[in-house]
């Protein structure tokens, strides 16, 4: 029996700590509990209370300010060493809490119900409480009530105690553990400066694609053999723990004067593989990162979001290992917060607006086209270049956005100028990813058709050339704009060794001559030669040149004599605002007469 008594005294003590245990989680759930228990009972005070054998500790209040008292003071005693509900309608008028110090003193408790809490192993851990200060009645229903809500309270914490710390395929500590661990280090006043080391080395978007045609058994078996290969191969020191952060993620907190840093966790696991099961083995490819930290000085969730920060770091870098760097993480920081800005200016269509480029013809000196440029003059940093915040829309959905944005203006454009004497065709850039949308030559043959346009009005120019010829959804949407009578652009021709090889391939009219490559053509010999020798063979495979970046007489002349047909630059303008743009094309026209 007493073996009994001291198995029960131990497994309340562990459920006593892991309740007392920082979790930011649990303590979120737990308050949304007593919040619902003054909505259902009508009674305006709630909280939770956990007794231990000196204090007793609030865990979670509405409306309630008592934080800590002694277990002698605590009316919650009652209830649990009762193990029953215990309902005091008007404390004043009990003897046994008329001259009690929270009665007569703060909080001035003069209602109290409170119900334990009891575990599956008859337990009783703490109590839900319901309190005010007035006296109130306390009907059975409302008992009843109660009584349901601290078993709903208790269900959420066997769950939580019993499942939420431990990831279900590979058994190693989750992320709620993780941060669990480090709260606890930061409350229990440890100073010892930690490294946090994160571990990434499967491919998921591979490994679901196995899973596609052998199962998820497979993909766990890859999982499982990780969390068995990682300590085998960085053989942890006592109290070096492993935890699986994510799917396919790992991490391991260790002192910092530990061998364990990303780069000697990287250098252990180059080269490794591991087992989908049915003898297939995959080559993993591991990159990892790591933030070294003081417990009391740093919240938990900021210490694992700092090392996810040089995790990817690492993997944007392609490098095998990444230390937390402040500069980087601010850089990563403005440019999330530029994305959302310019989330909300495109839906807002406020600050973005299109500049448009002349392109004339090298012949007759006329306008014959424009390039639509998009701009954006932020509300608090100005003027902000493309170069800014295009590339970063590039990695996001804002690109397809920003993309129809473009196109939309460029749209209304042509629509107010239809049969002006200053209307001219219009170019937009496009990226892969639109092109290989399945409904993008269809929408903009739509859009084009509703606002009564020929589609021959709107160009194309593509951006991310490789892209589009690896993909063949890409090459196919190409050829679906080229069919509805859209022209194709390709930009920066000569910038690559490759890009003869895409004239083959790419159903193309346009071929916009990169600036590198006609740059020197007025003052060096080899550069004048081998421009000659492009343009010449690009007019005889029929396709009309444009060169861009031209910037003085010389060049332009050169590019003439040459055979070049069209060019755009300083020069003749630079990009204008619309209103400009008008009247420069007005004058234009003007002095060619």
């Amino acid at each position: 029996m007493l073996m009994n008594l001291n198995g029960d005294e131990d497994r309340r003590a562990r459920a006593l700590k892991a309740l007392r245990s920082p979790d930011e989680y649990r303590d979120d759930v737990l308050r949304k509990f007593v919040r619902l228990a003054s909505q259902a009972l009508g009674i305006p005070g709630s909280f939770i209370s956990v007794l231990d054998d000196e204090h007793q500790h609030v865990q979670a209040a509405h409306n309630f300010t008592l934080t800590q008292s002694s277990r002698e003071d605590a009316l919650c005693r009652h209830a649990v060493d009762s193990d029953s509900t215990v309902v005091v309608p008007d404390t004043l008028l009990d003897a046994r809490f008329k001259t009690h110090p929270l009665i007569i003193g703060a909080p001035h408790i003069r209602f109290y119900a409170g119900a334990p809490l009891k575990n599956k192993e008859g337990i009783v851990l703490d109590t839900l409480c319901v309190t005010d200060t007035a006296p109130h009645s306390f009907s059975a229903e409302q008992v009843t009530t109660l009584k349901l809500l601290a078993a709903l309270v208790m269900s959420f914490l066997e769950a939580w105690h019993s499942a939420g710390f431990a990831d279900p395929v590979t058994g190693l500590p989750n992320r709620q553990r993780l941060i669990r661990d480090l709260q606890y280090l930061a409350v229990s006043g440890d100073q010892t400066p930690r490294r946090l080391v994160l571990i990434d080395c499967i491919n998921m978007p591979r490994a679901y694609e196995l899973a596609r045609s052998m199962g998820m058994g497979p993909v766990e078996n890859l999982l499982r053999d990780m969390a068995t290969l990682l300590p085998l191969r960085l053989r942890p020191a006592p109290g070096e723990l492993f935890y699986t952060v994510a799917t396919g993620r790992f991490a391991v907190l260790t002192r910092d004067d530990s061998p364990l840093s990303a780069d000697w966790v990287a250098q252990r696991l180059e080269g490794i593989s591991a087992d989908l099961g049915d003898g297939i083995a995959v080559a993993l490819s591991t990159h990892t990162g790591e933030v070294t930290f003081n417990p009391g000085e740093l919240p938990a969730q900021e210490s694992l979001r700092r090392a996810v920060s040089a995790l990817h770091e690492a993997i944007a870098g392609g490098v095998p290992s990444m230390r937390f760097s402040q500069a980087s993480d601010a850089r990563h920081t403005q440019d999330f917060t530029l994305m959302n800005n310019l989330a909300s200016a495109l839906r807002q269509n406020t600050g973005l607006w299109l500049a448009y480029q002349p392109k004339i013809c090298l012949h007759s000196g006329l306008p014959v086209g424009l390039e639509a440029l998009v701009r954006w003059r932020h509300p608090l940093h100005g003027e902000l270049s493309p170069a800014l915040f295009v590339p970063l829309a590039e990695k996001t959905e804002l690109l397809s956005e920003l993309t129809a944005w473009v196109t939309d203006r460029a749209i209304d454009r042509l629509t107010r100028l239809r049969n002006s004497g200053i209307q001219l065709p219009v170019t937009v850039n496009v990226s892969s990813r639109d092109f290989a949308s399945g409904d993008f030559a269809n929408a903009l043959e739509m859009k084009m058709s509703r606002a009564k346009l020929p589609t021959s009005l709107l160009g194309i120019e593509c951006l991310e050339t490789e892209s589009i010829i690896e993909n063949p959804a890409a090459m196919r949407g190409l050829e679906m704009l080229r069919l509805r009578g859209f022209g194709i652009s390709l930009d920066d021709f000569g910038a690559g060794y490759s890009n003869v090889s895409y004239l083959k391939r790419m159903p193309l009219d346009v071929i916009k001559l990169d600036r590198t490559l006609i740059n020197e053509i007025s003052s060096d010999t080899a550069s004048r030669i081998i421009a000659r020798s492009i343009i010449s063979m690009l007019k005889d495979l029929d396709y009309t040149v444009l060169a861009e970046g031209i910037e003085d007489a010389a060049t332009a002349q050169a590019l003439t004599e040459y055979g070049c047909d069209q060019a755009q630059g300083f020069f003749y303008s630079r990009p204008l605002p619309e209103a400009e743009l008008d009247e420069w094309l007005s004058w234009k026209l003007r002095s060619q007469c």
